[in-house]
């Protein structure tokens, strides 16, 4: 059985959506920036400030290469889909699937989110926030199925790709 694989922006509900949809769908959850921090034992804004996103994305690249197939949900981090490497070991694990949240929306949602993004700890973070969406969206647009989730509530948008995958 082929692992579905979720990819997207920082704010899309890669891991809200994950969880929802492991429980619908009953396979694993498994969230490769959450092994990152169970492996090196610090949390991701840590991880950056003492190593740096370089060393970061090599424990992300190291751990996307242990992945194997299965009845899982792999949500992955933002940037995790820029490295070919890793675009070809998710490929080879199972379905890549592109969670698109417009520009806007994403904006929003980090404007109200708890969650430290460590690309985005400057004062201009929305200048630094629309970079890093041109660079990582047409890479974004290459995955196996796109589900554009502009205007559903993350329970929603689970709910929807659950009923898709099943029609695949």
């Amino acid at each position: 059985m082929k692992s579905w694989v979720l990819v997207g922006m920082m704010g899309a509900g890669k891991s809200t959506v994950g969880r929802r949809l492991a429980e619908l769908a009953s396979r694993d959850f498994i969230d490769t920036d959450q092994l990152i921090v169970n492996r090196l034992g610090k949390s991701i804004e840590r991880i950056f400030e003492q190593y740096g996103e370089q060393t970061f994305r090599d424990h992300e690249t190291s751990i996307i290469q242990s992945l194997t197939p299965g009845p899982n949900i792999v949500s992955t981090g933002g940037g995790a889909i820029m490295r070919a490497e890793n675009r070809e070991a998710l490929s080879k694990i199972g379905t890549t699937i592109y969670l698109r949240v417009s520009k806007e929306q994403l904006i929003e949602r980090l404007k109200t989110s708890r969650k430290k993004r460590p690309l985005l700890k400057r004062d201009d973070w929305e200048t630094a926030f629309q970079k890093i969406f041109d660079q990582r969206s047409e890479i974004y647009e290459k995955c196996d199925l796109i589900v554009d989730l502009d205007n559903l509530s993350l329970e929603d948008a689970a709910d929807r790709l659950y009923k898709d995958l099943n029609n695949e």
